[in-house]
């Protein structure tokens, strides 16, 4: 008989505990994040027996980023967009894979105040070969009326006005990691119970670290002062002790990941064939750059605050540099020089 461990909160029962504590809350949020882990849980069942099933492999279309699709990623934006329509908490969603927003035209969407934009599956060529991979999501409170439908104006907002964030790992073992302003907490699926439950408490990013994730394979394409930071990280021994390490999964998620938990710094620089780089501000570089920053770390595209970009669209990119608070000033007086 399995014994279960009542002082481990399940996300179910933390979001109502933290509804106690602010009595004013509408649960609106909580239902959604709620949501979000059920679409997870899902996707999770079919990440994991992705070998044995027909749900390997190319779809055979091409996103709107110019890349084929993979069977999984289909899957997992159909999760998410059908979750979520069917809650009660969201009035629609932007997706990485779609070329337009999904307005949830519906009496009780149209009373919600959020909408939420999610890369369903981040990582998702390194599918066919068993590597970490993950969804990323954040939630903005929409500026349109209440009672109308959403409109794309409510999607294409700066960083800084994200409610909550967060990101779903797929790994040796399923976590999901969201930030509100009030903290960054990480739930572990217990596959016995189904449930996600609470195993990293108010997370802090270590102010300094050791661990630097960058595709050494592009260095001569990125810019003189990156190029001699990572030259710098090569020759460097850390101030926490031993030299610095070198971890680059290619899985966005798996290296923020790691680093939010170590310390350490990703980079993803534009290029002088990408000047703007390869990630998306919307789906993964403001999620990450709000979580990083609710945990202590910062977030910048080489000149400016993440969080603090205007965007223009729902699909533009941007450099992307992330990490441990001391590793991130580190760099910037490369960056500066």
């Amino acid at each position: 008989m399995t014994t279960i461990n009542r002082q481990v909160l399940t996300l179910d029962e933390f979001t109502i505990q933290q509804l106690r504590i602010f009595p004013r809350a509408t649960g609106e949020l909580s239902n959604l994040l709620r949501d979000i882990g059920l679409a997870a849980k899902r996707i999770n069942v079919e990440v994991n027996k992705a070998g044995l099933v027909d749900i390997l492999g190319d779809y055979g279309s091409i996103n709107v980023q110019g890349e084929e699709v993979k069977k999984l990623d289909v899957f997992a934006n159909n999760q998410l967009v059908g979750v979520l329509r069917h809650g009660i908490s969201c009035a629609g969603v932007g997706s990485e894979e779609l070329d337009e927003i999904v307005v949830f035209n519906d009496v009780v969407s149209n009373q919600s105040k959020y909408i939420v934009l999610f890369d369903p599956l981040d990582g998702s060529s390194n599918i066919d070969v068993n590597v970490s991979i993950g969804t990323i999501f954040s939630v903005y409170r929409r500026k349109s009326e209440l009672g109308a439908p959403c409109r794309k104006e409510d999607f294409i907002q700066a960083g800084i006005n994200q409610v909550a964030a967060g990101y779903i790992i797929y790994g040796s073992s399923t976590m999901m990691v969201y930030a509100t302003r009030r903290g960054v907490n990480g739930f572990t699926l217990d596959p016995s119970i189904g449930e996600f439950c609470l195993s990293h408490p108010d997370i802090k990013c270590p102010e300094l670290g050791k661990i630097y994730s960058v595709n050494h394979g592009n260095f001569f394409q990125y810019d003189e002062g990156v190029r001699n930071y990572i030259t710098n990280c090569q020759k460097k021994t850390s101030e926490t002790g031993g030299p610095y390490t070198q971890r680059y999964i290619g899985s966005m998620v798996s290296d923020v990941h790691r680093n939010l938990i170590k310390g350490g710094i990703f980079m993803y620089p534009g290029m002088s064939d990408m000047p703007e780089g390869k990630l998306r501000l919307m789906y993964e570089c403001n999620p990450f750059a709000f979580l990083l920053e609710v945990a202590g770390g910062k977030a910048t595209n080489g000149k400016t605050r993440i969080l603090d970009l205007e965007p223009a669209g729902l699909h533009e990119r941007s450099p992307f540099f992330a990490g441990s608070k001391g590793m991130m000033e580190e760099l910037e007086s490369f960056l500066k020089k």
